[in-house]
């Protein structure tokens, strides 16, 4: 992924399991409430690179699926950050 595009962290998880824990910089978009219009208002430019992820990776698949049905372009699902070894800071 280019680092000089734009990008934004998804995490698509419940705001509970937000509050617990989540990835530095990560932006809370959950699963049930990503549709057209709040995803113009969460990620307005939809060549913005968009990193989803949740607990297991099933949300994150679901995610990633809609906001590549609404048009955007850069989707990119990673799925669970259960056991991800280089920490939980993407730098984004």
């Amino acid at each position: 992924m280019d680092s000089s595009r734009p990008s934004v962290l998804l995490d698509v998880r419940t705001e509970q399991e937000y509050i617990v824990e989540h990835a530095e910089g990560a932006v809370l978009f959950p699963l049930d409430e990503i549709n057209a219009d709040t995803a113009a208002r969460t990620i307005p430019d939809k060549d913005t690179a968009a990193l989803v992820y949740c607990r297991t990776g099933r949300r994150s698949k679901m995610a990633a699926d809609i906001l590549a049905g609404l048009g955007y372009t850069q989707v990119c699902d990673i799925g669970s950050l259960e056991g991800w070894p280089y920490g939980k800071d993407f730098g984004i």
